[in-house]
């Protein structure tokens, strides 16, 4: 790359839980030959994904390539967060070949976009694409869409209600934008499943997209990188339920941050994540956790019911064996009391 040409960055989207990690932990492992650098945007303050992909760090992508925003929306704070931290990455020795940036679960990808067309950096770097990343499973299972029927009555009633629920919004502006779509978890959904997928992606999409089933995050970089789409150039073709909004806000959905006492055994959270997912309609737990008698911490990712753990590294000497972890659902969903007193936790004093 020459120092003329423009610095091409990919944006990786998908609803809470969809494998956006994975698949940059797998990028970063297996880079085609690019030096990446990659900026996660995380909602709530305890950042897991960033701590992730810097254990996975690698000389084509080392750690000090890897900046974590946490607690906020990259696109709602563009001068303070977004510019400033693109900046530092393209003034790294070496250069970076390729920016990944992944987005919260809950973040509109469009009005990311148009921060591309600040002038700071509008001339010196390119969304080279949109990956949008969709769990099978979920789509399948109708997660991200209204209740049909529900729908359908009210509509009898009355046409102008919005029938769009918050979940189904984020769901269609991020297939919305894409470029190109990622299946994740297909073994999860099976072929019946799989195709179910596909067919609301394709009913949901504004023009035929690729659809490509990936599990655990393998794909060739070839694939998705060097796209060359110029995404900040082709807004028009990429619309959104908030295109005539002049700002946007994510009050539909609220995260809060629990700390759980030390576990006798990692069953009993997770029996926890999954009373919260299916008495309180939790979308979304991950952090840490202490295991009596374990040298190693407890990670612990959840989407729903579905609850995914691993002794990821041991505790260091200088830090408390203590468990945090970030709770996410919509708003009304949000009972911290409620949600204390499944997970035999306290709330953790609210971030300044």
């Amino acid at each position: 790359m020459t120092d003329l040409a423009k610095l091409p960055v990919t944006v990786i989207t998908g609803f809470l839980g969809s494998g956006k990690t994975t698949l940059i932990s797998q990028l970063m492992q297996n880079p085609g030959g690019k030096r990446l650098a990659v900026v996660v945007n995380e909602f709530g303050d305890v950042g897991v994904d960033g701590e992730i992909l810097k254990s996975c760090a690698i000389p084509d992508c080392p750690a000090e390539n890897i900046v974590e925003l946490a607690n906020g929306c990259i696109c709602c704070t563009v001068a303070d967060d977004f510019i400033p931290t693109i900046e530092a990455l393209m003034a790294l020795e070496p250069r970076p070949d390729h920016i990944l940036i992944e987005t919260s679960g809950l973040a509109l990808p469009k009005p990311l976009l148009k921060a591309f067309d600040w002038p700071d950096i509008r001339s010196r770097i390119t969304v080279d694409g949109v990956i949008a990343l969709a769990d099978a499973e979920a789509v399948a299972a109708g997660r991200f869409a209204p209740d049909v029927a529900r729908v359908d009555a009210q509509r009898l009633a009355d046409d102008s209600l919005d029938h769009e629920t918050p979940l189904s919004e984020v769901f269609e502006d991020q297939i919305a934008c894409a470029d190109i779509v990622l299946l994740t978890k297909p073994d999860l959904a099976g072929p019946e499943g799989v195709a179910r997928a596909r067919a609301v992606i394709a009913a949901e999409a504004p023009r035929p997209l690729p659809v490509i089933e990936v599990a655990e995050g393998v794909v060739d970089p070839r694939v998705i990188l060097g796209l060359e789409a110029a995404a900040e150039d082709d807004m028009d073709a990429r619309p959104s339920h908030h295109d005539e909004a002049h700002d946007h806000d994510h009050d539909d959905f609220e995260s809060i941050v629990v700390e759980i006492p030390e576990l006798d055994s990692p069953a009993t959270l997770v029996a926890a994540i999954e009373r919260l997912a299916n008495e309180q309609n939790i979308l979304r737990v991950k952090g840490y956790a202490s295991v009596r008698g374990k040298p190693m911490r407890l990670l612990v990712q959840a989407v729903g019911a579905r609850v995914r753990h691993q002794f990821d590294r041991p505790w260091k000497s200088d830090e408390p064996r203590a468990g945090r972890l970030v709770v996410i659902a919509e708003h009304d969903d949000i009972r911290p009391e409620a949600i204390a007193a499944v997970l035999g936790a306290v709330p953790a004093p609210a971030a300044e």
